[in-house]
């Protein structure tokens, strides 16, 4: 199975930058649609963010214009770029496949954004 290690997370204040990073394993990344995904307490996991890998990117309206995602197949990462953090967009942070392997889920990150 594949396996995923996600980092980068933080606290940060409203307005501020974070970058996630995501590793993954197997040698056939390079084939695969990724993306990230977060969970916030009381939400279901929600995608954020996918990128094929030829890097045509989709994101979710609720982050269109401040995150980018972005990969380096040759080196099995994938990015996360998050500018203008808001309050709204703490949540624990995962990497996948999209439409995500099941089995796959790591531990993800966390991310807080509060003054």
């Amino acid at each position: 199975q594949v396996q995923l290690v996600e980092s980068g997370g933080g606290l940060v204040q409203p307005g501020g930058s974070l970058r996630l990073s995501c590793a993954a394993s197997g040698s056939i990344f390079a084939i695969y649609r990724m993306g990230w995904y977060r969970q916030a307490p009381g939400k279901q996991r929600e995608l954020v963010a996918a990128s094929t890998s030829g890097g045509n990117t989709n994101y979710a309206d609720s982050v269109k214009g401040r995150f980018t995602i972005s990969r380096d197949n040759a080196k099995n990462m994938v990015y996360l770029q998050m500018n203008s953090l808001r309050p709204e967009d703490t949540a624990v942070y995962y990497c996948n496949a999209a439409p995500p392997f099941r089995d796959s889920w790591g531990r993800g990150t966390q991310v807080t954004v509060s003054s």
